[in-house]
Formats: C-alpha cells, sequence, structure tokens
C-alpha cells in the first residue's frame, strides 16, 4: 500500500517524498471513485448480486477461504459519494475472519488474491439492508479493498449434523467426542465447563478456552440447548452439538429459526447447589427504619463490616449478593452459584455504583434500587425491570489503596 511504504521510506531516505506528496495520496485514496452511484457496464457481476472491477493485480494464485484471517486496506463509501469508513484514513490495517463480516465482504475477498485491489459494489442484502440503524450505513455499499496478507484460519465444523449424530426429542443432535466417567449432572447442580461455539456460516463465537476461564453456573440458570447438552454429559466427557435457533438462547441472535448452532462442551466438574437464599420479608417495600440517599436509594445494614476503608466508583470489589423483584421472585444470586463475583463498581447498575461506596470489608446490606438507578421499568432482554432488591456483602475491595 503506497501509504505504508510511503511512510516509511520517508523516515529512511531523509524526507525524499514531501508532506504534500504523502498528503496527496491519501486524499486521492479516500476521494469518493466517479463510478460510485452505481457498478459501470463493464463490472463483473456474481449470482449474488456482487459487482466488482479489479483495480490492482495481486501476487500467486492462493485466495483466502471464509475461515481465513485477512489483513486489508479499504474504504467504503454511500453511492451519494458519502465516505463513512476507513483503515486508510486511520493509517492502520484492518484484520478479521472473513466469516464475521458482512455476506459482500465474506464473499468478495474471497475473489482475490495478496497484494490485489478491488472495488466492490455491495447490495444492501449482501450488507447491512436498507434501513439497518444505530449508525451503520444502509443500502448499496461501495468498497476499495487492497488485500494485504492472508493468515490460515482453523476450519469450522460442519453446519449440519452428521447422519450417524444421536438426537433429542427436542431436536438437540449430538456427537460423542470423548466419554466421561461417573454420574451426570442434576438438573439444579452447579456445572464447570469448558466450551466453543460457532455460528452457521463457520465463524467462531467464542472459545472459553482461549479465553483462559471455565465457566461455572447452576445447570437451570442457562438456555435449554447448554442445560440439556451438559446433562448428557459425564465428568471428563465432551460432546459436538447441533443445536436449534430454539435452544441457542442469546446466541440465536441472527439466526435463522432452521439454522443451528455448533457446540463444544466439555464437562470439567460439577457440585450440588447451594439452597436458595430467603426472600426477605420487606421485599415488597422499604420499612420506615431504612435509610434513603439523595437519589432514592434505601438501604439498612445487615451485618456490620470490620473495616474503615469504603470502595470508590473507579475501585473493583468482590461481592456476594441476591437479587429479588418486589414480588419475590430471586432473580440472580451469586451465593446460589457458590461463587462470590468481582467487578469494577463504575461497570454496574447506579444503584450498585452509589450503594457499594457505603459499605465496608465485612459489611452486608439490604438494597432498595428503583428502576432509574436500575433497568428502568421495562427492559427487555431479559433483564428484571422496576425496583429491585438486593443484598449485597462486600467482601473485598480488590483495588490496592
Amino acid at each position: 500500500m503506497k501509504i505504508i511504504k510511503r511512510s516509511a521510506l520517508a523516515g529512511i531516505l531523509g524526507g525524499v517524498f514531501s508532506l504534500s506528496s504523502y498528503a496527496q495520496d491519501v486524499s486521492d485514496e479516500l476521494k469518493a471513485p466517479a463510478d460510485v452511484a452505481a457498478a459501470p457496464a463493464d463490472a463483473e457481476k456474481t449470482t449474488s448480486g456482487l459487482a466488482w472491477k479489479v483495480l490492482k493485480k495481486g501476487d500467486g494464485t492462493e485466495h483466502p477461504r471464509s475461515f481465513d484471517t485477512v489483513s486489508v486496506h479499504y474504504t467504503g463509501w454511500t453511492t451519494d459519494g458519502k465516505m463513512f469508513d476507513s483503515s486508510v484514513k486511520r493509517g492502520q490495517p484492518a484484520s478479521f475472519p472473513l466469516n464475521g463480516v458482512i455476506k459482500g465482504w465474506t464473499e468478495g475477498v474471497q475473489l482475490m488474491v495478496a497484494n490485489e485491489k478491488r472495488r466492490f459494489w455491495i447490495p444492501a442484502e449482501l450488507g447491512y439492508g436498507e434501513n439497518p440503524g444505530g449508525g451503520r450505513p444502509g443500502g448499496l455499499l461501495v468498497f476499495d479493498i487492497e488485500l494485504l496478507s492472508i493468515t490460515k484460519g482453523e476450519e469450522p465444523p460442519a453446519s449440519a449434523a452428521p447422519a450417524d449424530a444421536k438426537k433429542t426429542d427436542s431436536g438437540l443432535a449430538y456427537i460423542v467426542e470423548k466419554e466421561g466417567e461417573g454420574e451426570k449432572p442434576g438438573a439444579s447442580d452447579i456445572v464447570d465447563f469448558h466450551f466453543a461455539a460457532w455460528a452457521p456460516n463457520g465463524a467462531q463465537i467464542q472459545d472459553s478456552k482461549k479465553q483462559g476461564q471455565p465457566v461455572s453456573v447452576p445447570l437451570d440458570k442457562i438456555f435449554p440447548g447448554f442445560t440439556e447438552g451438559l446433562r448428557l454429559l459425564s465428568k471428563g466427557g465432551k460432546n459436538r452439538f447441533w443445536m436449534p435457533a430454539k435452544l441457542a438462547g442469546p446466541f440465536a441472535r441472527g439466526m435463522q429459526p432452521e439454522e443451528v448452532l455448533v457446540v463444544d462442551l466439555e464437562l470439567l466438574d460439577f457440585k450440588k447447589a447451594p439452597d436458595p437464599p430467603k426472600t426477605p420479608e420487606d421485599v415488597a417495600a422499604a420499612p420506615e427504619g431504612a435509610e434513603k440517599t439523595e437519589s432514592g436509594i434505601s438501604h439498612r445494614v445487615l451485618n456490620k463490616g470490620t473495616g474503615t476503608r469504603k470502595p470508590k466508583a473507579t475501585d473493583t470489589v468482590s461481592v456476594h449478593y441476591s437479587g429479588w423483584q418486589t414480588d419475590g421472585k430471586l432473580f440472580d444470586s451469586s451465593v446460589q452459584r457458590g461463587a462470590p463475583t468481582e467487578f469494577p463498581l463504575n461497570g454496574v447498575i447506579a444503584g450498585w455504583t452509589e450503594g457499594v461506596q457505603l459499605m465496608v470489608e465485612g459489611e452486608k446490606r439490604r438494597f432498595w434500587i428503583p428502576a432509574d438507578k436500575a433497568y428502568g421499568e421495562n427492559p427487555g432482554g431479559g433483564r428484571p425491570g422496576g425496583t429491585l432488591v438486593f443484598d449485597i456483602e462486600l467482601l473485598k475491595i480488590v483495588t490496592p489503596e
């Protein structure tokens, strides 16, 4: 790419290329093409509707596959000539797995070889749609893309279950990759497991091993496909599952009903969950003796602490907690999971950020947090709305003094 080569040469040769020459190169790369409004007659076109022209020939014959990672320079315009994104402008190439971007990119870049540059006219159905919202550009999009390098990726698992896969009544298909030993977990046991998940297009969504931390959660607190899958495993066992969208929980976002999520589940260990915490008698409303902050958060001390230091909003804390709605329904509890939670105080709901700063280590308080300091009245997404009641025990201020 001219931008990279000239900036490097300028340092070595003492500025043989003037700043004005460099700026002109950048400006030319960012200028909307004369044919930005529509693909010209001599552009080639795929059956999907993707149109393109080669701007610069590349090297070799190797094309990236959909699961490879590519490094590219690019600039994108809407058909009125408005530039909406550019790695050239940032002065930094972009790297990403090809199956993790819009369909037009996944298809188009696979046609290229290293050091080749093409212009693509990507129709809305291969981009973000006609009216995508969220600040994303809609309609036909035009991209100049230069493929700098290709890094081989790991081939994803087959997107369809093999003919010999076992199948449950719910539609969950699976093959056994490694047999475990002993009993299988109960419906509410706390399980420790590793998982990897792939979207229908082969893009890897998550891999707990790569993140370096197994998941620990009560089986009855996760979505159906994982609950059912883990209950089929014994300790040390590993299966590959093909989960219909209806069983895939939050991973189903963007999936069609007929599509499946591919998931590897490995059960490391499990244990019986502690009994759920008892619902407070005053869960419906704060009692008369409760204190109240100016923002409307009510609270009372359940157990006094042992220290004098109070956390700041920027501190990370370790806590045990349980949360109820005012009808007494328990919606979350680290106590029931058998593991405390650690987080920065400025990364949680406003009621927690304010409330926990009132506490000292070893202290336990009950908070009545109004909707405007929690998730709102009708937050959606499975989050509880309205006034929420929390019992919080501050175990430790993790951030050093």
